[in-house]
């Protein structure tokens, strides 16, 4: 293939420029070739005329031919090297300035006579008896004032002319076969400098076709193809981070499915066991209540996973849509505090607030600001045990700087790059005791970037954990 572009090319160049060089040089040659010819007898033919005015100057005294008169004809002869003749009224020869007066006596054409006799001049290719050459002849009046004797011939031959001429075409053709034997190295060279970039270009795409997002391709020309090369390596890059989204959604996906499947297994998995034994009749009434609790809890904790789920795919699809207003974050944190009081006791926990100083309204959606804050909250109490839990607020400047921290197991630094991700979990061991989804914190950040805030995270192994969260204040947005 590369071939075939490369002799496509080479052959479109090579014949379009001898093409277009051949017909201009043939043009150029044929327009100068007819402009010349005409150049040169026009000019040729007023010089004759200058020339036989000369002569009728010099005879126009003499109205009879004696021997004074054909040395005088025979000066003008030598000097303006032509021929020239002089005829009566009737047409006939008279002198000559030739040295043998052959031509005495013979008569010009009547057509040249009768203009003589109005006084006109003619100009004109004529032939004589014993002249083998075309000859250009110019034909005046012969006299003086009123007084008209007949008329002067001066002629001369062509040959030199059309010599001139043919020379020049001679030059022109040379002219033509170098323009042509030019273009043709022109044509190579072009042809090269095109098609080498061009196989650049094909054997990069070749490898891109194949998968090969790497490749590059090195032209250091600046023109159209240099552009070309530009914009198809930008093309290029764009297509390996498309590529490696593509790699790393798949990735996802296929973690996603593992996940759910995991998740909805295992309380199924209990539910079934259970149901089948309560089926059979293996279980004593006393102990009924305490398997229906332990089902009802397993519906909940799926009720709760495809809860997350549903809103989790809503978040990244752009489907959820807050309705903000000024927030008391002071009143919000207080009120979850109280909420979550219970629960952090009976694993021996306090929660404690640490607001500082009123604090002005954040802009946020208040159901959705309760879900982040309750997502931080059970997380903290999840991973803590006989220690405490503390929720802060700041104003920070342009926003509202919220805290939670704890005093838990901690997390390392390798996971908490990983905290983000749906069904991640600190706890490998999914263990009982810990039991959640996996996607409170993937859910958190999602909705703390809806409320065009930020979240991070500190942490140390056996010391506990800090989220810090920053919300844009009333005051922040309306500006």
């Amino acid at each position: 293939m590369i071939f075939g572009i490369n002799k496509s090319i080479f052959r479109r160049i090579l014949f379009s420029n001898m093409f277009t060089v051949l017909l201009g040089l043939c043009v150029v040659g044929l327009m100068i070739s007819f402009l010349t010819k005409d150049y040169i007898i026009d000019s040729k033919k007023d010089e004759l005329l200058r020339k036989a005015k000369r002569v009728n100057v010099a005879v126009q005294n003499v109205r009879l031919p004696d021997d004074g008169l054909k040395d005088l004809l025979l000066f003008f002869d030598q000097s303006y090297d032509t021929r020239i003749w002089l005829f009566d009224l009737q047409g006939k020869i008279v002198a000559t300035s030739a040295k043998d007066e052959v031509y005495i006596g013979k008569s010009v054409d009547a057509s040249i006579v009768a203009k003589v006799s109005k006084g006109e001049n003619t100009v004109m290719n004529m032939e004589f008896e014993g002249l083998k050459e075309q000859m250009l002849s110019v034909v005046v009046p012969w006299g003086k004032d009123n007084q008209l004797y007949g008329g002067i011939v001066l002629h001369a031959p062509v040959t030199g002319m059309n010599e001139t001429i043919t020379n020049l075409r001679e030059t022109i053709l040379w002219g033509t076969l170098f323009g042509l034997l030019l273009s043709a190295v022109i044509a190579s060279y072009l042809s090269w400098t095109i098609s080498q970039p061009l196989q650049k270009i094909d054997r990069a795409a070749a490898k891109i076709g194949m998968g090969d997002y790497s490749e590059r391709i090195r032209i250091q020309s600046k023109d159209e193809i240099g552009e070309l090369a530009s914009t198809i390596n930008h093309m290029v890059e764009k297509l390996e981070i498309v590529d490696q989204e593509k790699k790393k959604l798949e990735h996802i996906r296929q973690d996603f499915l593992a996940n759910v499947s995991h998740e909805l297994r295992t309380p199924l998995t209990a539910m079934q066991g259970f149901l089948e034994a309560l089926q059979d009749g293996l279980i004593d009434e006393a102990a009924k209540p305490r398997y229906y609790g332990i089902i009802y809890n397993e519906t909940l904790h799926m009720n709760r996973l495809v809860d997350d789920i549903m809103d989790l795919i809503k978040l990244e699809n752009n489907e959820i849509m807050l309705s903000r207003s000024p927030v008391d974050m002071e009143t919000l944190l207080s009120q979850i505090a109280f909420k979550f009081e219970p629960e952090a006791a009976d694993k021996q926990t306090d929660i404690e607030l640490a607001i500082a100083g009123p604090l002005p309204k954040a802009y946020a959606d208040a159901n959705r600001m309760e879900q982040i804050c309750n997502n931080l909250i059970k997380n903290a109490i999840k991973f803590t045990e006989n220690g405490r839990i503390t929720i802060g607020a700041a104003y920070e400047q342009p926003y509202i700087h919220m805290t939670l921290s704890d005093t838990g197991i901690g997390i390392s630094t390798d996971d908490q790059e990983m905290i983000w991700e749906r069904f991640f979990k600190v706890d490998r061991g999914r263990s009982k005791k810990n039991q959640g989804t996996g996607l409170g914190l993937a859910i958190v950040r999602e909705l703390v970037a809806l409320h065009e805030g930020k979240i991070e995270v500190r942490s140390e192994i056996d010391k506990g954990t800090t989220f810090d969260v920053w919300i844009p204040t009333v005051e922040t947005v309306q500006k």
